[in-house]
């Protein structure tokens, strides 16, 4: 690998960008709204049983966008109950933007906030601390768990404070997305970070499984649009690119024998789709959800 590739997440303000790239370019946040309006209800249905106050814990909440679509989604089922909702955010960023949304937000007067600025590992080590072992209704981690460093450890310790009836919902990428294939492939190439690591619902299952762990998983299609990467100096592909490999300033500092393999592959079937003129890569997202 050449000494000059290094992880995107060495550089905070492109690895945001890329970021921000993606999700415009991909079907990602309306894959999630179809699965809270589609699904949920149904997942949910049992967690506000007989009781005064639902509380939900939010792992990796991020900037609140589908957290507040989750909500929304209670507050329909579950009229006139108060909800305790609670957010576990590293990024101070981030918990900025999810305070400004919720400040822009109307109907929400029934809806307590909190908001911890920590990682999950920070999150479990102050609850065994403090011994403060409170139960939620619903707990759920969004494309959070890829910067978990003891995934099963994580798991089983959420998975413990679930309550009666309670449910947690894990969304991840899919074991057959394009971003297995291009992880297992390309994984070893590629800058490592400590970040970061590849993992979708194939390897989630089989930890949930050896836990003894009860689940279902839920399978969407979902899409990015990576056609810009296929144009040189196209400043939306590299960004794309950038996020696609998890490398700053990939374009540029890759060695040209992995870029050449990495574009023709992006361009396989089993990676994308080519569909009226654009490449669509396989972005399909995996819905797991975790009984008590």
């Amino acid at each position: 690998m050449a000494s000059s590739m290094r992880s995107l997440f060495s550089d905070h303000n492109r690895y945001v960008e890329s970021f921000r790239r993606f999700l415009s370019s991909s079907t990602e946040h309306q894959c999630m709204q179809e699965f809270v309006d589609k699904k949920l209800p149904g997942i949910t249905a049992r967690i506000g049983d007989r009781k005064s106050e639902i509380k939900i814990l939010s792992i990796g909440g991020g900037a609140g966008e589908i957290d507040l679509q989750i909500l929304s989604k209670l507050q329909t089922q579950y009229p006139g109950i108060h909800i305790n909702n609670e957010v576990v955010e590293p990024s101070a960023e981030q918990i900025a933007k999810y305070k400004e949304l919720v400040a822009k937000t109307s109907n929400l007067e029934n809806i307590k906030f909190a908001w911890h600025k920590e990682t999950s590992s920070e999150y479990q080590n102050r609850i065994r601390e403090k011994k403060e072992f409170q139960k939620w209704d619903f707990i759920h981690m969004i494309q959070m768990l890829y910067y978990v460093k003891d995934i099963p450890a994580t798991l089983k310790f959420f998975h413990s404070l679930l309550a009666t009836n309670a449910k947690m919902l894990i969304i991840l990428v899919s074991g057959n997305s394009g971003w297995d294939k291009l992880w297992k492939k390309y994984g070893t190439r590629l800058p490592q970070d400590d970040l970061c690591q590849y993992v979708t619902s194939s390897d989630l299952t089989q930890m949930l499984d050896k836990l003894g762990i009860k689940y279902e998983c839920y399978d969407l299609l979902s899409t990015m649009d990576i056609s810009d990467c296929f144009t040189d100096g196209n400043e939306n592909g590299e960004l794309l690119c950038d996020f696609l490999t998890e490398t700053c300033n990939f374009n540029t500092t890759a060695p040209p024998d992995l870029k050449a393999e990495i574009m023709k592959d992006l361009q396989e079937s089993e990676f994308s789709v080519k569909k009226e003129g654009k490449v669509l890569f396989n972005n399909n997202l995996s819905f797991i959800v975790v009984e008590a």
